[in-house]
């Protein structure tokens, strides 16, 4: 079996934004991958963030990068 990917973005909250978890601690939540971006900075990971869209260390939930909430306009 393997073992989950170390980065999960959950799906869109109903206000907005995403919630970031790494190696199961919540770092807070998202709202483009700009944020992501720093927030995976912030916890040690060398995430490129012109791929991180694409990056094989993301467990996107519900939905990929495309979406981040109501207020984003996307």
């Amino acid at each position: 079996m393997s073992e989950p990917l170390p980065v999960i973005v959950s799906p869109p909250a109903p206000t907005g934004g995403r919630r970031v978890r790494v190696h199961g601690e919540s770092l807070g939540l998202a709202y483009n991958l700009d944020d992501l971006s720093e927030f995976l900075r912030r916890a040690g990971l060398d995430v490129d963030p012109l791929t991180i869209a694409v990056s094989p260390l993301i467990d996107w939930r519900g939905i990929g990068p495309e979406y981040w909430g109501p207020e984003t306009g996307r």
